[in-house]
């Protein structure tokens, strides 16, 4: 029987395997493709490195039998039970560096079992994360008021952003720094055409946000109603705008990943047309 060997650092000669892998379940791959296609294999500009597990031998096959992404967020994609033990003995080489785990649920919840004794406990531990796709145009009337925010209307979007994170992820993202990375990464999906709102005045009464974009896939992230304005229909209505952007003007397949016990969030997504088409979990730190 074929054995695997360690986890191992890839490299551009291993980006036809890597493509391979991303390409065979491009909805649950977007966050990792996203960033391969932008970037290549290369660990300083990937912001971060991918990991890869093959049979002993097998390397010049072009297969192969796992795949992991360790930057910001720690994403593995594929491997077995033993692939994972080497993806963990790799990442506790170091300093734990990752903000979260997130990725295909049996994934994440196998890597966390082999890494919870040194890098536990963790702060939530998400485990049912149904994962949507919808690739034909939505069954909601799109608002016509959402658009692309405009770069000069970052001031206006950004407090609307920082309470839908804080909602969502129980933390500030303006802790540590100020808020000056948060407001650089917000401001790069604006400037790249990526993050959607619905203004009345000032105020935004609705955002999200295409959060990974791959040539086939755009993951929707960040969907927020204005609390006084929950209720009215600005979720569907918005959220098809955003779908219908990615379908229609964009070419890809829409997705987003909504919390288990959300029911309201999923009623919602249900009557725009998204099926699952997977199973997420995240871990967070």
């Amino acid at each position: 029987m074929l054995r695997l060997a360690g986890a191992r650092l890839l490299d551009e000669r291993d980006g036809q395997a890597v493509r391979a892998v991303l390409t065979a379940d491009p909805v649950a791959s977007c966050m990792v493709a996203s960033r391969v296609e932008a970037a290549g294999l290369d660990p300083w500009r990937l912001g971060g490195e991918v990991w890869g597990c093959d049979s002993r031998g097998l390397r010049a096959s072009g297969r192969l039998d796992a795949l992991c992404f360790a930057g910001p967020n720690l994403v593995p994609l594929r491997g077995r039970p033993s692939s994972l033990r080497a993806f963990a003995d790799r990442a506790l080489r170091r300093r734990r560096m990752c903000s979260s785990m997130v990725g295909p649920a049996e994934q994440v919840l196998g890597l966390w079992a082999e890494l919870s004794a040194e890098w536990g406990p963790a702060r939530e531990v998400r485990a049912d994360q149904p994962l949507l796709a919808l690739r034909s145009t939505p069954l909601v009337t799109p608002d016509p008021r959402v658009r692309p925010v405009r770069p000069d209307e970052l001031d206006r979007y950004l407090p609307a952003a920082v309470r839908m994170f804080i909602e969502e992820v129980g933390i500030d993202p303006r802790l540590g720094d100020g808020g000056a990375g948060y407001r650089a990464r917000v401001a790069e999906l604006i400037a790249a055409g990526r993050a959607f709102a619905r203004f009345e005045g000032d105020e935004v009464v609705f955002k999200a946000e295409i959060g990974a974009l791959s040539s086939m896939v755009g993951q929707i992230q960040g969907v927020w109603v204005h609390p006084d304005r929950r209720g009215e229909g600005l979720g569907g209505t918005g959220t098809a705008a955003v779908v219908q952007r990615l379908v229609s003007g964009m070419g890809r397949t829409a997705s987003l990943y909504v919390n288990g016990y959300n029911a309201p969030a999923r009623a919602v997504y249900d009557r725009i047309g998204f099926a699952q088409v997977g199973q997420y979990a995240t871990v967070l730190f």
